[in-house]
């Protein structure tokens, strides 16, 4: 999961964030409306937080409705001012597209929701912790080697998968690109509990964790192996820029899992070299330190 950089989504932040929105785009194009309610705005918004927090919900109730009704009187004071103005109706349309969306949802309805004015492309994933049921971003999908290796475990392959896919359809796809972009086939794979019901090809083993049908010898002791995963993710979240993703839209999403898997890279491979000067340079001050040594002992 990469989590996009947006505040908590309620109901009355949405709703303030398109009463900004809309006033900014208007002041950009020069559309002089009638009224901003950004004063108003900004207190029924600030109210309406103190107030669910108190669980004063008749008082939270009301300042909703004002945010609301203010919306729509901008978003129809917009819509009469850029009548008949082509290019401004086009300017317009995706932010208005999103007020009205934010403007009729409830906090509880099915279906698709917007979580963000500036960030359409924001989606509430389920994660089921006890610090953070939802998280808002993207899914993204990562893969690394299984055998323990001297320099750390590289990641193959790093991708987003935006439309909040199920996991275990999208491994067949993970899968051929991770082998077109590694070179090698891959003769094993080990899943979380996510993927169960995948979709890859029969010829490919894949075990799922926790697994105990068909995992003996070998197999047994590589999907132990699979928790190592957690940790390559860690630190792409905490060292490198997967924790919280600053880049514009879809594009920004997928381009943000895959520098941030190639920053950990470098940075094992920066590692090892480091490692690797610090015996250069310890073989080289014993090589200078011998011949004192020698003379002493004449």
């Amino acid at each position: 999961m990469q989590p996009k950089a947006i505040t908590f989504p309620t109901d009355a932040k949405l709703l303030y964030a398109a009463i900004r929105g809309l006033t900014r785009l208007a002041r950009k194009h020069g559309v002089k409306l009638r009224q901003s309610y950004q004063r108003i705005a900004k207190r029924a918004a600030m109210m309406a937080g103190r107030y669910a927090h108190a669980k004063q919900f008749k008082r939270h109730h009301r300042e909703l409705r004002l945010l609301r009704s203010r919306l729509g009187r901008i978003i129809r004071d917009i819509g009469r001012k850029i009548a008949g103005q082509p290019a401004l109706e086009e300017a317009f349309a995706p932010a208005l597209s999103r007020a009205r969306q934010i403007r009729s949802q409830q906090q509880r309805q099915r279906g698709w929701k917007l979580y963000s004015f500036h960030a359409p492309e924001v989606e509430c994933i389920g994660k089921g912790k006890a610090r953070a049921p939802y998280e808002f971003g993207v899914k993204a999908s990562i893969v690394t080697t299984n055998a323990r290796a001297p320099g750390g475990q590289f990641v193959l392959h790093a991708t987003a998968l935006p439309g909040n896919p199920h996991d275990g359809h999208t491994l067949a796809a993970v899968i051929a690109a991770t082998e077109k972009l590694s070179g090698c086939a891959v003769e094993r794979g080990y899943l979380d509990k996510g993927y169960r019901g995948h979709r890859a090809a029969k010829e490919r083993r894949m075990f799922i964790s926790g697994q105990r049908r068909g995992v003996f010898g070998v197999i047994k002791r590589e999907l132990r192996r699979r928790s190592a995963i957690e940790a390559a993710i860690g630190h792409m979240k905490n060292e490198g820029h997967l924790g919280r993703c600053w880049l514009k839209g879809r594009a920004g999403d997928a381009a943000n899992v895959i520098l941030s898997a190639v920053g950990y890279n470098l940075r094992l491979v920066l590692a090892w070299l480091k490692a690797f000067l610090r015996l250069i340079l310890h073989a080289l001050l014993l090589a200078f330190a011998a011949p004192s040594s020698f003379k002493a002992a004449c």
